[in-house]
């Protein structure tokens, strides 16, 4: 295991403590259990005022902590320009926040040029925080944590979120195929999760269609430190708009691959 950057180790530890007091602030923000609270942009995609609190709360402190380094967030778009960017989701698996459901996080993951480095994840309703620098292990509530052994898609669960930018053919068209597999299928509402749960070996893979790079950027740096397979997200467009992901434990990676047809090279 190589040596930490002091400088990413640094700012992995602050940003730890920025993603805490913001998890703080979007639960004293939450709904309480019923209808969704919040402003419906599209078919299920919601938007709730924590939204914008939490991610302008992050955007300040980080901005004081780190003047030189780059910031953008899923509510304000790119804000800043720099050589290292935190990349922010305030609220990832806002309809469950809307609806005081407990499966969403605070998401702010580092780049350094177009590598992801360093990560966390807070989802505070759940009691749990992954974090992860490059070359230094993925954790979870501080214990390490690796991708699942699984190595028979008929014993494995796979998670696929929707979105309504994907034509429902080619939804059930992917969903398909992970039955025929013979694995069992799982959505969530919290694509950030979802590959966490990839990386501590909860989920066996996760696939989006269409999916933003703040909705990944945390869990990027997880996925590589816990030994998970993960296509080629950023190289195929992440950096700069949606595109596909899918990320699955080493054992059944391939298979799962060639069965939706995502490519993992």
């Amino acid at each position: 295991m190589s040596s930490p950057s002091p400088a990413l180790a640094y700012r992995l530890e602050a940003a730890r403590g920025v993603v805490q007091d913001a998890a703080r602030l979007a639960m004293s923000m939450r709904p309480a259990p019923g209808g969704p609270e919040g402003k419906q942009k599209s078919a299920q995609d919601w938007l709730t005022e924590a939204d914008g609190a939490v991610e302008n709360f992050i955007a300040q402190r980080m901005k004081t902590l780190f003047p030189d380094d780059g910031f953008q967030g899923e509510e304000g778009g790119v804000a800043r320009a720099g050589s290292l960017r935190w990349v922010v989701d305030p609220i990832d698996g806002t309809s469950n926040y809307a609806r005081g459901r407990n499966r969403w996080c605070v998401s702010l993951g580092l780049l350094e040029g177009d590598e992801p480095v360093a990560g966390v994840i807070e989802a505070p309703a759940l009691g749990e925080v992954y974090t992860a620098l490059r070359g230094q292990g993925a954790f979870l509530n501080g214990k390490r944590i690796q991708a699942s052994p699984v190595t028979d898609p008929a014993s494995a669960m796979i998670e696929m979120g929707w979105s309504n930018r994907v034509p429902k053919p080619i939804f059930m068209e992917k969903i398909d195929a992970i039955m025929d597999l013979g694995a069992m299928p799982r959505s969530g509402g919290s694509g950030a999760l979802a590959l966490a749960d990839v990386a501590c070996g909860r989920l066996d893979g996760y696939i989006e269609i269409v999916i933003n790079l703040w909705d990944v950027a945390a869990a990027l740096p997880l996925l590589a430190e816990a030994g998970a397979c993960v296509s080629p997200f950023l190289r195929e467009g992440g950096l700069t708009g949606p595109a596909t992901i899918l990320a699955a434990n080493p054992h059944i990676a391939r298979a799962l691959s060639s069965a939706v047809g995502i490519s993992l090279d």
